[in-house]
């Protein structure tokens, strides 16, 4: 049985704000804005070359605007993807690494500036909060796993 991950629901204070950020600052495409009736509605974007997209709106999810933390956004150029960023106005952290040299530590604890010294795959982060601060990481990866 395969299972996909297609969709994530975020939660969002401002639709209209959320859906510029994404669309607009992100570049993001813009899937559907469906405002289905009062106090229900449902906006899906998708980031450039993902397979799963994102969702938020109005009536979609009781968790609290911005509660949502560590999503990851995979680049192949951590520094291009921050210069990128940076330039369409997005508040992108600078790029980073672990101290432990293994995935990162909740908040900015453990953080060391600059990409991974060997660039290896997986290692460098940058992040960035939506308007509502849901957290977001961009993270290397030039050569993937096995089996991944």
């Amino acid at each position: 049985m395969e299972l996909k991950l297609e969709v994530v629901v975020i939660p969002v204070s401002d639709i209209d704000k959320a859906k510029d950020f994404y669309v607009d600052k992100l570049g993001f495409r813009l899937d559907a804005d469906f405002p289905i009736d009062d106090g229900y509605r449902i906006v899906q974007v998708t980031p450039p070359g993902s397979p799963c997209s994102v969702i938020f709106g109005e009536g979609l999810t009781t968790a609290p605007a911005g509660s949502v933390q560590g999503l990851h956004l995979i680049v192949s150029d951590i520094e291009q993807a921050h210069a990128e960023l940076t330039g369409r106005g997005v508040d992108v952290s600078g790029p980073f690494h672990d101290a432990t040299g293994a995935f990162h530590h909740a908040g900015q604890a453990y953080r060391v500036p600059g990409p991974q010294p060997e660039r290896a795959s997986y290692g460098s982060f940058a992040s960035f909060a939506d308007p509502d601060g849901n957290e977001w990481f961009l993270q290397e990866i030039t050569e993937r796993l096995p089996g991944r």
